[in-house]
């Protein structure tokens, strides 16, 4: 027979009973339903009680079973009772047939109550209890706890709820304590312990600070303070806005492409005077240093010596060469030749000199230009100490020159005209005294022995390096550990965490220098700085591998040996490493090793002729150390707060060109261009956007700036432009001026004055002429009445008309009557009034009146 039984007790209860020799207990009850006909009007009405013994000699009648409960059938009238094994008279009757069917073919009848209810419950849960007759007491030998059950009548109906009862010991319910959650600090966490333990243990009282329990209490109090710290710590430095760790910041600001820096160092040229004595020496990259000035202190100053430790007290400013260079004697000054000129002077945007004397050696070497001398006084200390530059001599050839008796040898220098002189440098004069006229020759020399050097000081040497630790293993976890317990269950790898600090800082931050000229090799940037790290990992029996660092990871493969040096906010360097997906992993027992350098930031720039010591070998050698022109380009780190202001405005930036305006907008990002024009053209087979681009000072475009552009350009076109760069259109003028001159003014002063004003050079006051060709870019249109104002302002000029305004060679008046010349937007004015170049622009003055 099918069905659902329900049990009264647990097993254990039900075990003991049933070896009891005396004692019975009521097992199980059933509810005859579905083994009825479906339209068997006894349905759900016939309850079965099994017994754990024989119940034949008890006398159970329906005054022994109580059924109590239920919702809309409420507590269900027994109509009779009575065993298996002796069928009560009901039975009989001919509508009982099938249910005497089923009890008939019961097993163990004896131990079985056969019950019959008036009318079927409804779903709710019911009890059944067993009595003694006329009384609510069990019956004779029967345990209390076996002699009731609860059950439903409706176990065997459809339904979409879970049938299992469900047995829930729920905990007992607590009083909430009384708890001040604004508690984030040791004096409030200890308090808030000790009014608790008071509450708790009245009878506790806190004694001195060495009792345990105080001890306790405090104890907790620390560690609740630490914890809350921690959250407070973590809340503050998940948002950009709160952070206050450089290492957060960082973060943040890299997830929109904000690449946050950590300053960058300074650089100068260094001038080493080397004794005449020494033909040469070769100054060595790694091991020399140079130091600001010190008291008491030779000039040169030996690794290691006691007069280093000296000049360490004084705590000077280091600066390091970034090349090994050779020094000459015959370098440590060098006169110019004046070709028989007894006033020569290298005009400002000079890229040429003659130098007495054979040296051809300065071929790709540094140069400075000093005025050593006053030019009207011929005395050293009337030196203008801002008439100083460093060039890059790019061309240097011997010649003669034949008219002296004998022939003089000499040297013809050139240099870039990025390194274009930005002064006047006078060579000599002559000045006219009461006794007569006095020549000065070498108002101005030129001096090889440069050495580019920047800000920081290495610690370490290759022989005893920095030990930053080993690379520890990472833990191997089983997830059955997590919750499982097959010992077959898989595993995954915890890396280990290797975050090695580095002893002493700031860390230096420089970048490679560009070396095509010494306007390039002496500026740095922030965006190209990378510490000054060189990092080693030894994995045994493996030789030892190089490290390289990086701004960043993101761009680095799974294989590249790079990392990461984080600077906080006290300035300690933390190194991170990759994960294996972005930069490799170091393995476990890699033992790292690192030379650095210290400095870095606005602590570099220091002053012209602040350097006096050299640090290294042969120091002997060097007679004199200075750094002529003041060491600059040292950047401090970037504020935290500047980061908050600058990375929610970086991904902004757009870094594509599209339109026209986007290329000439990337353009213009390129050092030493001014200003740039774009246009798209279809040439037949696709698409060529033409880049046209105006130098600074009108220079043209040579090859080595159009590979610059295309790399840096090629970065942001879209795929299916092409590129092609063209020199501006240059639009020569002509311009005509009638001047009327003061009659106290000689007319050859006021010209000279004019032409100075409308040159297109720097003039010798520093400013620029008004047709210097950063005066005008594309399109600009050039106005008449500003350049007759201007020419009003020379001492001298009484009034002035033009006469004629127009473009060199075109006869319209039209410019002239409205008093605009119109350009178009690839065009730029330009008026040189060179006599070599006349197709350049020509300016005429005519005179009238004065002396």
């Amino acid at each position: 027979m099918s069905g659902t039984r329900y049990h009264c007790c647990d097993l254990r209860r039900r075990n003991a009973v049933a070896a009891h020799p005396v004692l019975n207990g009521l097992e199980a009850l059933e509810v005859i339903d579905r083994d009825l006909p479906a339209a068997d009007p006894l349905r759900q009405r016939t309850l079965l009680l099994y017994f754990l013994k024989p119940v034949t000699g008890a006398g159970f009648t329906r005054d022994n079973v109580h059924i109590t409960g239920g919702e809309r059938v409420r507590d269900p009238e027994v109509e009779w009772a009575g065993v298996a094994s002796l069928p009560p008279p009901e039975l009989s009757d001919a509508g009982e047939a099938d249910t005497a069917a089923i009890v008939a073919a019961l097993d163990d009848q004896d131990h079985i109550l056969v019950v019959r209810v008036a009318n079927a419950g409804d779903y709710s849960r019911y009890t059944l209890t067993l009595t003694a007759a006329g009384s609510d007491v069990p019956p004779a030998d029967f345990d209390p706890r076996m002699t009731s059950i609860e059950f439903t009548f409706k176990a065997e109906c459809p339904s979409d709820f879970d049938c299992r009862d469900a047995h829930v010991c729920p905990p007992q319910e607590r009083a909430t304590p009384d708890i001040n959650y604004l508690a984030r600090d040791y004096s409030t966490f200890r308090r808030l312990m000790l009014d608790r333990m008071a509450h708790q243990v009245p009878d506790w009282r806190p004694g001195s600070v060495a009792d345990g329990g105080v001890a306790l209490i405090e104890l907790l109090a620390y560690v609740g303070d630490q914890l809350a710290y921690r959250q407070d710590a973590i809340a503050t430095e998940a948002y950009l806005g709160t952070a206050r760790r450089r290492e957060s910041v960082r973060r943040h600001a890299a997830l929109v492409d904000y690449d946050m820096h950590d300053g960058c160092n300074a650089r100068a040229f260094v001038h080493l005077r080397l004794d005449p004595a020494v033909a040469s020496l070769v100054v060595p990259r790694d091991g020399t240093q140079f130091l600001t000035r010190c008291e008491r202190l030779d000039v040169g100053i030996a690794s290691g010596s006691s007069e280093f430790r000296e000049a360490l007290l004084q705590k000077p400013v280091f600066f390091e060469p970034m090349e090994t260079v050779t020094l000459l004697a015959a370098h440590n000054e060098l006169n110019f030749h004046t070709w028989s000129d007894t006033d020569c002077c290298l005009p400002a945007g000079a890229t040429r000199a003659t130098l007495v004397g054979d040296h051809s050696a300065l071929d790709g070497r540094w140069l400075l230009f000093e005025e050593v001398r006053g030019p009207r006084t011929g005395e050293s200390s009337d030196a203008d100490p801002t008439h100083r530059q460093v060039v890059m001599v790019t061309n240097a050839t011997m010649m003669m020159d034949p008219v002296p008796d004998p022939p003089v040898t000499v040297t013809e220098i050139e240099w870039g005209t990025a390194d274009a002189l930005t002064f006047p440098l006078c060579i000599s004069a002559t000045r006219t005294t009461p006794e007569g006229t006095e020549f000065f020759t070498d108002i101005s020399v030129a001096r090889g022995n440069l050495v580019l050097a920047d800000h920081g000081r290495t610690l370490q040497d290759a022989a005893a390096p920095e030990v930053l630790g080993t690379m520890p293993a990472g833990r191997v976890l089983s997830l059955a550990s997590e919750g499982g317990h097959c010992d077959t269950a898989p595993r995954r790898e915890v890396p280990a965490r290797f975050r090695p600090t580095l002893e002493e800082g700031p860390v230096t931050q420089c970048a490679a220098p560009d070396l095509a000229s010494a306007w390039s090799a002496v500026r740095s940037t922030v965006i190209d700085a990378v510490p000054a790290i060189t990092l080693t990992g030894t994995f045994a029996p493996e030789p030892p591998e190089l490290w390289e660092p990086r701004r960043s990871l993101l761009r680095s493969d799974g294989n590249a040996r790079h990392f990461v040096v984080e600077v906080g906010n006290a300035g300690r360097a933390t190194l991170r490493f990759g994960d294996g997906r972005y930069a490799e992993r170091p393995a476990a027992d890699t033992q790292f090793t690192a030379i650095y350098r210290v400095g870095n930031g606005t602590a570099g720039n220091i002053g012209a002729e602040a350097l006096a010591h050299i640090v290294g070998v042969d120091v002997d050698a060097i007679l004199a150390v200075r750094n002529p022109l003041h060491a600059d380009f040292g950047v401090e780190p970037e504020t935290l707060e500047t980061v908050r202001r600058r990375a929610p405005e970086a991904f902004r930036r757009q870094e594509r060109a599209v339109t026209p305006a986007d290329y000439v907008e990337v353009t213009q990002r390129v050092a030493g261009i001014e200003r740039a024009a774009a246009r798209m053209r279809w040439t037949g087979s696709w698409h060529t956007m033409f880049v046209t681009v105006d130098r600074e000072g009108g220079a043209p475009l040579d090859d080595t700036l159009r590979g610059t552009l295309e790399t840096h350009i090629d970065g942001f076109r879209m795929t299916g432009h092409d590129l092609e760069f063209e020199e501006p259109v240059r639009v020569s003028l002509e311009i005509s001026l009638h001047v009327c001159v003061k009659s106290d003014y000689f007319r050859s002063d006021v010209k000279q004055g004019l032409l100075d004003l409308f040159s297109s050079e720097i003039r010798a006051n520093g400013e620029r002429g008004v047709f210097h060709p950063d005066n005008f870019s594309f399109g600009t249109p050039v106005y008449l009445s500003p350049l007759l104002a201007a020419a009003r302002e020379v001492p001298g000029v009484a009034s002035v008309e033009a006469r004629v305004f127009a473009r060199q060679g075109d006869e319209d008046t039209t410019a002239l009557e409205d008093g605009r010349l119109v350009l178009g937007p690839r065009e730029i004015a330009r008026l040189d009034n060179n006599p070599n170049f006349p197709e350049h622009g020509v300016l005429t003055l005519e005179l009238h009146g004065g002396k």
